[in-house]
């Protein structure tokens, strides 16, 4: 299980539009370089990518919360 964790504080934006579908949300396959969500800090926002290829199991952070850094974003498990 590899866990996506922000690298910075600010929000995290699950999805990339108020209207559009989540970056990564849990069953789906992801690839490395896949974006799983974007974090937002003082109107710069930073794209955050997995490194690993595999399936989401969680999204534990919900779309528009605050995030820390070491905040878990993303699970995966890896195949």
């Amino acid at each position: 299980m590899t866990e996506i964790r922000s690298p910075l504080p600010g929000v995290f934006y699950a999805k990339p539009g108020p209207d559009k579908p989540p970056f990564a949300a849990p069953g789906e396959r992801i690839h490395v370089g896949d974006a799983v969500g974007i974090i937002e800090v003082m109107k710069q926002f930073t794209e955050i990518r997995s490194d690993v290829e595999g399936v989401v199991t969680s999204v534990p952070v919900a779309d528009g919360a605050s995030v820390m850094p070491g905040d878990v974003l993303v699970t995966i498990e890896e195949s």
